[in-house]
């Protein structure tokens, strides 16, 4: 069972929201403090964050010990290969996880915020996740983001595609260590390029040298401008009734 989300609420009226998915074995919290700098440099007060949890599930690469995961792993870093890493994947976990993700879209537009004013992205596996539900998404987001990650079921993504494809022109920033000993910087650069391959026609890859698998400063002021950009074109939409 998924454990509920933790939620840092707007400071001021509520008219955009955050959901920013963890890593494996990490949960939401590790992601709090993502929010609270930029409560501290007086940004985004009128942002709900949402951090979920994924749920406790038997994770192959630790020998199949249950751990938080959005889908199963059965291998990581050096030894993947992405053909063989297409075959490999946890089909069934990336849906279950993807129709969670398009719950929590459901319940803020529940709370009247606007799809276009709704941002959704994740670290590693979460930032896998995302992407996946991004780019599947029925509803027209606001912007969707993916760090040190890769593209999930890219042989078969277009199964997933809605008929009215809602975020093909939606901006997509994907950024990734080149130093990644996780997912290696070639799996994130292949990703975005066979994004961009599917049809997305808004996908930005930013690469940090010398960064493992992990974040930096440099890398969350651009993510930070980016979801600032992405807002104030959604509230745009949101005013035109788009």
């Amino acid at each position: 069972m998924t454990r509920g989300p933790y939620i840092v609420p707007a400071l001021k009226k509520h008219t955009a929201t955050v959901i920013m998915a963890h890593g494996l074995g990490d949960s939401g919290a590790g992601w709090m403090s993502l929010a609270q700098t930029w409560r501290r440099r007086g940004k985004f007060d009128e942002v709900a964050f949402i951090f979920p949890n994924a749920p406790d599930i038997p994770i192959t690469v630790n020998f199949g010990r249950p751990m938080p995961g959005w889908y199963d792993i059965s291998k990581l870093g050096g030894d993947l290969d992405f053909e063989e890493f297409l075959v490999s994947q946890d089909e069934a976990g990336i849906i279950r996880s993807r129709d969670y993700f398009n719950t929590l879209i459901e319940q803020e537009m529940n709370k009247q915020i606007k799809a276009s004013r709704i941002i959704l992205g994740g670290f590693s596996q979460g930032g896998a996740m995302s992407v996946f539900a991004g780019v599947t998404s029925k509803e027209k987001l606001g912007g969707v983001f993916g760090l040190s990650c890769y593209m999930l079921l890219s042989d078969r993504i277009k199964n997933y595609l809605p008929e009215e494809w809602a975020n093909k022109k939606t901006p997509f920033f994907l950024a990734h260590g080149t130093e990644d000993p996780v997912v290696p910087f070639a799996s994130g650069k292949t990703s975005a390029q066979k994004l961009k391959e599917l049809g997305l026609e808004n996908v930005s890859f930013n690469q940090y040298e010398n960064l493992g698998h992990s974040a930096t400063p440099e890398e969350i002021d651009d993510l930070e401008k980016f979801i600032e950009k992405a807002l104030a074109e959604g509230e745009g939409s949101a005013s035109a009734g788009l």
